[in-house]
């Protein structure tokens, strides 16, 4: 949902990547032919979470339209180019970073956006222990998790200095830039629990035309479980060969659907000119209808996702209370158990059944795009279908069979709950085969799909869950999953800690594996030699593999349809059709 490394930092889910009917307006409305605008329509699974960038964890976002960083990266090719600055150096130690920003850049208000607002948005927001973000977790460098210092050396220029090299530090610089001019006073200014007013700003109850952006487009219009409308942004910087401006669509129109038949429905009615992703079940009734629908299929290959099934793995306490059963948190914290669920899941059957075999079993949470990727050939440790060897692996463990019910040493019936977001029909499958493989091996699971946003809070602040299945984008970088590996990361959800991971909860235990997952994540950001980068994260993979935190499972094909006349669409493997906004054009 999003462009470059912002499409990565813009996490869960993953998967990581994600969707109630335009009822109170028309098709035949947003198509006036009066309006003489040009636009692009597109369904969206649920609502955005929110409007603040900083403060972003959910799908789907506004930000890949609405903020820009100092960087940016090919679509196509993942070199790293230009945005907000015109250039950079690279100090001779590698510890620093120096960007000239470009001449006469502007805020979607009109002000001026200069060094001083890149400076104000590192060193006042992501860099602020009062306003806990995963970002923060992406800019802690080495052993010690210090952060960069940031300082303004010129009336252009920009300084970042390392407290040593930081390989991956130059593609962080992405991060969007927020405006000084219009939130410095939210940084100062508490409210009546003495927290910045910026964690509640620029909410999605906010007027959104009074959120100040310095993308391709700003934010005219939001209507909860109907649209999400972009404007151009007058002020943007970007313009073509012959000097004329960027982007060239007018208006995007986000239509906020609650299930993907809804999606499909849209589409084949007129209603929207897009669907990205294309679910493997409409890709054959799509494909059949391309030459008279006047739309084009792309396919491109695995998702950089990980979907994955995972158990809550906190032993922590709240308010005197477990956050989970002590009787299941033992079963989930025992290997053993996690090894078994992988074994008896039937991943070629969940390809077969749900994916209609256009879906790519993974083994690992680093997609196989990236060039740290290890694989299978490699030693990486593979979960086949065997419901025999998962039986063999619980009784070996004390677990004990009463007929087909598995119980454990204390007699305890074996039974977990399920969950996963219920606008998202393929995930909802995917549970339901996992129920009926696991009671193959006497495990009871029940279902739960709930809403995307309710899932997310459970996960990241009730810890009220047991198990669930999400999707987390996994890009070529493997330290923009720092904040989901390192122990104390903001989005460590299987043992998550409290307060953005800076707060353990009473009798919260760190495993030997979690800290040693976290010690090679640091070593990996801080080694310069790639083929040493290579060895790190391979280990990181095999402990991945060996403890199963995670149980990765199948992703599908990338894939999206659109219409023949957005013209301008270079669809790249890694998907992402509206990657090139700025030079998509609407044909009359």
């Amino acid at each position: 949902m999003v462009v470059l490394v912002r499409r990565y930092l813009a996490i869960f889910c993953a998967g990581l990547l994600l969707v109630l009917g335009l009822s109170a307006c028309s098709p035949n409305q947003l198509r006036n032919p009066t309006a003489q605008v040009s636009q692009i329509i597109e369904s969206q699974l649920g609502d955005p979470g929110t409007f603040n960038y900083a403060l972003n964890n959910s799908s789907p976002n506004v930000f890949g339209y609405t903020y820009e960083g100092l960087i940016t990266e090919d679509g196509l090719t993942s070199e790293i180019e230009p945005a907000i600055a015109e250039s950079w150096e690279v100090s001779d130690d590698k510890k620093s970073l120096t960007f000239t920003l470009k001449d006469n850049l502007k805020w979607s208000d009109g002000e001026p956006l200069t060094v001083d607002d890149v400076v104000f948005t590192y060193n006042s927001i992501y860099l602020n222990p009062e306003i806990q973000t995963d970002i923060q977790d992406i800019l802690r460098i080495g052993k010690e998790r210090k952060l960069p210092k940031v300082e303004k050396v010129g009336p252009k220029q920009v300084k970042f200095t390392t407290p040593e090299p930081f390989a991956p530090f130059l593609r962080t610089m992405s991060l969007g830039i927020m405006p000084q001019h219009a939130l410095a006073k939210t940084i100062t200014e508490k409210d009546r629990d003495g927290k910045p007013l910026f964690l509640s700003t620029w909410s999605t109850n906010d007027d959104p035309k009074s959120v100040i952006t310095n993308g391709m487009y700003t934010l005219e219009e939001y209507v909860s479980g109907q649209r999400v409308t972009f404007r151009r942004n007058p002020n943007y910087w970007r313009q073509d060969a012959e000097g004329k401006k960027q982007p060239y669509v007018e208006r995007l129109v986000w239509k906020l659907v609650d299930n993907r038949d809804t999606t499909l429905i849209k589409f084949r009615s007129g209603e929207s000119d897009i669907i990205e992703p294309l679910r493997p079940e409409d890709f054959p009734l799509l494909k059949n209808e391309e030459k008279r629908g006047k739309f084009k299929v792309y396919m491109g290959e695995a998702r950089p996702v990980t979907t994955f099934m995972s158990f809550n793995l906190n032993q922590g306490k709240r308010d005197g209370k477990p956050v989970v059963d002590p009787i299941k948190s033992k079963w989930f914290n025992n290997t053993a158990f996690r090894q078994a669920v992988a074994y008896a899941i039937d991943r070629n059957k969940m390809n077969t059944n749900s994916y209609r075999g256009l879906g790519v079993l993974i083994n690992s949470f680093i997609s196989t795009r990236s060039p740290y990727s290890l694989s299978p050939e490699q030693g990486l440790k593979v979960y086949d279908y065997d419901p025999e060897k998962a039986k063999k692996l619980l009784t070996d463990a004390g677990f004990k069979y009463n007929g087909s019910q598995l119980e454990d040493s204390a007699g305890n019936p074996v039974e977990f709950t399920l969950m996963t977001n219920s606008s998202n029909t393929l995930r909802v499958s995917l549970i339901a085969q996992i129920k009926q493989d696991l009671a193959d091996i006497g495990i009871k699971v029940n279902l739960n799909p709930i809403n995307f946003n309710t899932l997310i809070e459970k996960i990241g602040n009730t810890y009220d869950w047991q198990a669930y299945l999400l999707a987390f984008g996994s890009g070529p970088e493997p330290h923009y999953l720092s904040h989901v590996w390192q122990p104390d990361g903001a989005s460590h959800g299987f043992n998550q800690r409290a307060e953005g991971g800076t707060k353990m909860l009473e009798g919260q235990q760190v495993s030997d594996w979690e800290k040693e997952m976290g010690r090679l994540y640091t070593q990996g950001a801080t080694e310069l030699d790639d083929a040493k980068r290579r060895e790190i994260y391979g280990k990181v993979q095999q402990i991945g593999q060996e403890q199963l935190p995670w149980i990765p499972l199948v992703v599908e094909r990338i894939m999206a349809v659109g219409r023949n006349k957005v013209e301008g669409v270079r669809y790249p493997e890694s998907g992402g059709i509206t990657w090139n906004i700025h030079e998509l054009r609407v044909a009359e």
